[in-house]
């Protein structure tokens, strides 16, 4: 196995290597497992995985369905924000890390497959509990599998308890595939009515069966609920930690948006410069996966080294983006590395250009939250969408105050920052605790 930690040797990987090294490794015991190797994150690179990439990218979550989608979103965000209004007004703390995972779980359940959010026995709550097991075995198995040796050990210790989250995905997909099938052609296609069609397409250039098509949605549950919420929590940790960055986007919010007019939405966001920066400046320093996987698909060259096929590669994000050759103060918290000045030229480190990850006007790949090259993931345009807006009406409408896990010996308390000693995701080792205070109620003058 190869770890790969620098932007230099990432550029080698994700460039002139992307294509023999656009496989990702199998579980050693994948095929033993329900959906085995139908997922479309992990597949093999072929034709299945290139239909699917399509797919996603032309239909699936282009920028069209992601439009569509824009209502359930706002939908959802509402309803997270009068929670915490509801909070403010008890003076109760609020677990932020469990309100983001509900509010990113509900929206994408329901841009997924229009299931039901509410009730404690509604699919969103069932699958909100199957993504934290999965997330959990997850971990586990993941470093098993850096083990080598010890890979079939994983399976011993965790395969039925893997099979058995997969057997309950799989009735809940089961039921939704039927209510679907039943309920005929609806006026919003959600993500599961494309699939559908698609899977009764005789013309389509890859005959997908119901395997692949509950595969992909099991993934799609996983990487949007639990990554996204993780993204927001860190976010807010260092806002909070940081008021007059705090202070600073709110401003920016009110010079768009006026004061005490509306909520922020989703299209002020293109006219919000340091949110964006904000945003990206926390993705870098805790990508939603900090260590993601390759494997050769035939033998090629990295750095002048030669890298015999069927390699693995552990590409740890995580450092590519703290690399202190290209990035400046690399663990500090600094938004402005990524703002624009007057003459378009970038106001940080190293005269890098770490705007764009992969548009060919770089010579260096070093800005890599989603991971790069072809497997890439094709949902970051509606992580980025959703992330920004949800900080920006978080922050327009609250001001908060840390309670349970900050350091309350200093006279304004600190969000803990410590990072839980997992597998591949950056979760926060505490959850972020507040208290809510109401700053600004959009809804104030409604009945909601």
């Amino acid at each position: 196995m190869l770890v790969v930690s620098s932007a230099s040797v990432a550029t080698e990987v994700f460039k002139a290597n992307d294509l023999a090294i656009s496989n990702r490794p199998a579980l050693a015991f994948i095929d033993e497992t329900p959906y085995g190797r139908a997922g479309f994150f992990n597949a093999p690179y072929g034709k299945y995985w290139r239909f699917m990439k399509k797919l996603a990218m032309t239909q699936l979550l282009n920028t069209t369905q992601i439009e569509r989608s824009r209502s359930i979103r706002r939908e959802e965000l509402v309803q997270l924000l009068c929670r915490l209004f509801d909070s403010a007004q008890r003076r109760e703390l609020v677990d932020l890390g469990t309100e983001f995972v509900k509010f990113t779980n509900n929206s994408t359940c329901r841009m997924a497959m229009s299931a039901k959010v509410s009730g404690d026995s509604s699919e969103a709550e069932q699958i909100r509990a199957l993504v934290k097991e999965s997330m959990q075995l997850g971990s586990k198995i993941y470093l098993g599998e850096i083990l080598g040796p010890l890979k079939r050990l994983t399976f011993w210790l965790y395969g039925k308890q893997t099979v058995d989250v997969c057997k309950r995905y799989d009735a809940i997909l089961e039921r939704l595939w039927k209510e679907h099938e039943e309920s005929g052609k609806r006026e919003n296609e959600d993500l599961m009515d494309i699939l559908i069609k698609v899977y009764k397409d005789e013309k389509a250039d890859f005959k997908m069966n119901r395997i692949h098509i509950k595969a992909f949605l099991q993934d799609l549950f996983i990487a949007g609920t639990s990554t996204s919420a993780d993204v927001l929590q860190w976010t807010m940790s260092e806002l909070i930690n940081h008021p007059q960055m705090f202070k600073k986007l709110r401003d920016e919010i009110v010079s768009v948006v006026g004061t005490g007019t509306r909520l922020v939405e989703e299209m002020d966001v293109p006219n919000l410069p340091y949110l964006q920066a904000v945003v990206k400046e926390t993705l870098r320093l805790y990508p939603p996966i900090g260590v993601t996987a390759r494997e050769c698909r035939e033998d090629c060259k990295i750095k002048g080294y030669h890298v015999s096929q069927n390699t693995m590669l552990a590409i740890n994000l995580y450092s590519i983006m703290r690399d202190p050759e290209v990035w400046d103060n690399p663990n500090e918290f600094r938004p402005e590395r990524f703002l624009v000045s007057n003459n378009s030229k970038l106001l940080h480190d190293k005269n890098q250009n770490h705007e764009n990850e992969l548009t060919g006007r770089q010579s260096l790949i070093d800005y890599v939250p989603f991971g790069g090259g072809r497997r890439g993931c094709p949902g970051s345009i509606l992580a980025y969408s959703t992330i920004n807006q949800t900080i920006a009406a978080i922050v327009q409408c609250f001001d908060w105050k840390v309670g349970g896990g900050g350091d309350h010996d200093l006279e304004q308390p600190k969000v803990d920052m410590e990072v839980e000693n997992s597998g591949f995701g950056l979760c926060k080792a505490q959850s972020l605790v507040c208290l809510p205070l109401v700053h600004f109620n959009p809804f104030a003058a409604n009945s909601m």
